[in-house]
């Protein structure tokens, strides 16, 4: 039997981290190694790793897990940092960035980046934008497999208090999803678990398959979901 691959996991604390390594418990193929700067509560029946550290020592940290494939599941609101722009931008690019960069050295042949519907460097959305050059930068990294996974509306479980603004959009913006149709279907809402499931099955995908990026939105992240 082979060794099982290992999958560093940034953002664990996150709600697409945590669905992950839920999805995760059981995979023989694969040991996640979390990396975060705080704990995150780990799922009944996991065999993984968790290393707790200060961001400034996170590249450290990645070199020392060698991992072989990384995915990159940070992200923030404007809300969360109080609006903070320089700040919002600190955490999905620049240390998402540093994180892929640091795991590309480290040896890591593929890459799974949780990024958003809409994402686009020319976007006027502030947010958009910052996804986007994200995708760019990271996409200069020149992995073998670099996955990029572009959901709509999150739903799913999250660690603390919702904000009002958070319940009101998980609650009332699903109710919306049957009139997002064609190329506005993007935009519906998904659950954190099926984006999870996808990521998990790029990373057990062939490292060294041809498209050397892949972009998947709405009915792919589906679909690659009900494969892995």
């Amino acid at each position: 039997m082979s060794e099982p691959r290992r999958v560093l996991l940034v953002g664990a604390t996150g709600m697409v981290g945590q669905a992950v390594m839920q999805a995760a418990v059981g995979r023989d193929d694969l040991r996640i190694v979390a990396l975060g700067r705080r704990a995150a509560a780990m799922p009944v029946g996991a065999r993984m790793e968790q290393l707790v550290a200060d961001p400034e020592q996170w590249p450290a940290a990645i070199a020392a897990i060698r991992p072989d494939a990384v995915i990159l599941a940070l992200g923030t609101t404007i809300a969360a940092v109080g609006g903070d722009k320089a700040a919002f931008r600190a955490v999905d690019h620049d240390l998402t960035l540093s994180c892929a960069s640091a795991a590309h050295d480290a040896g890591a042949k593929q890459a799974v980046l949780v990024s958003s519907v809409g994402a686009d460097p020319a976007a006027k959305l502030f947010y958009a934008a910052v996804k986007g050059e994200t995708e760019a930068d990271v996409s200069k990294l020149d992995f073998a497999r670099l996955d990029i996974l572009r959901p709509g509306l999150l739903v799913g479980r999250r660690e603390g208090p919702l904000r009002l603004g958070e319940r009101i959009g998980m609650t009332v913006l699903p109710l919306l999803d049957p009139l997002l149709a064609g190329r506005f279907s993007d935009y519906r809402s998904i659950r954190a678990s099926t984006v999870a499931a996808a990521a998990l099955a790029c990373v057990g995908a062939n490292p060294a398959a041809p498209a050397r990026m892949t972009i998947h939105t709405g009915r792919e992240i589906h679909r690659l979901a009900q494969r892995g």
